[in-house]
């Protein structure tokens, strides 16, 4: 299908969604919501797209926040929608069950490092920035960015880089665990479609069962969420791809996986 905002296609069983309003470095507005939706729903369904890979068209940025002229004609009950449409929508691309791989080009800040948060992997390229600048504007992240952050760099660094609004580069953002790879920019997405060629040469319901169990392992207690890991595991033990990974393990050749 054809967007307005984004550049969407299929290859190698990966899906590539490039965010494409380059005048604007790719602000984030109602009408990008409701397409990243529709697009991340589409290649959720459809069986021959195994990883996706998300990035920003150009260099200068990944995704610049939310778009100001927007958020500027927010009140109270607009505001509270607006977030929770954000958060919506990221959390269906957190909730995929396909991995998605974020390739930070540049800009990641407000709602683009929020965008970013909500992806399985995060690859910066070294001239990448990133930051939750929403207190400049008298604002707090509303499509994530409070309760992400925390869970990935922890509470005291997501405060400081909440409170301060301050912009970070990506040595700082891989030190403190905001991305996992920095890369010359050069290699940006040649090093996503490393990660995503790997991906899709595995188990697919194994890929998906590791990110259900890291999910629920998230939003659980660990007593809990080792029941999900102790059933997801005897869920993939009657699976005819386990059967083919140990039978090939076992006969020494590269396994054929049915998805099944």
């Amino acid at each position: 299908m054809n967007y307005e905002t984004l550049l969407c296609e299929v290859k190698d069983q990966i899906g590539r969604v490039t965010l494409n309003r380059p005048e604007v470095l790719h602000a984030l507005n109602a009408k990008v919501f409701n397409e990243l939706d529709h697009a991340f729903m589409a290649m959720t369904n459809d069986v021959a797209v195994r990883v996706i890979l998300l990035t920003g068209a150009g260099e200068k940025a990944f995704a610049a926040g939310a778009d100001i002229n927007e958020i500027a004609r927010l009140d109270v009950a607009t505001g509270e929608a607006k977030a929770r449409r954000g958060q919506e929508v990221f959390r269906t691309i957190e909730t995929c069950g396909k991995p998605v791989i974020a390739g930070i080009n540049g800009f990641a800040l407000g709602g683009g490092c929020e965008l970013a948060m909500a992806c399985t992997i995060r690859v910066a390229s070294e001239t990448a920035k990133l930051g939750q600048p929403e207190v400049k504007l008298g604002l707090i992240p509303g499509y994530g960015g409070t309760q992400r952050l925390p869970r990935l760099v922890g509470q005291s660094m997501a405060l400081k880089l909440l409170l301060t609004g301050e912009m970070i580069g990506a040595a700082e953002a891989l030190r403190i665990g905001l991305v996992d790879e920095v890369v010359p920019a050069n290699r940006l997405m040649e090093r996503c479609e490393e990660l995503a060629k790997t991906m899709v040469s595995m188990a697919p319901l194994a890929i998906a069962g590791c990110m259900e169990a890291v999910r629920w392992g998230s939003e659980l207690g660990l007593a809990a969420a080792t029941d999900v890991e102790a059933e997801i595991f005897g869920r993939l033990c009657g699976t005819a791809d386990k059967a083919e990974g140990t039978k090939a393990f076992l006969e020494k050749r590269a396994p054929v996986w049915a998805g099944r």
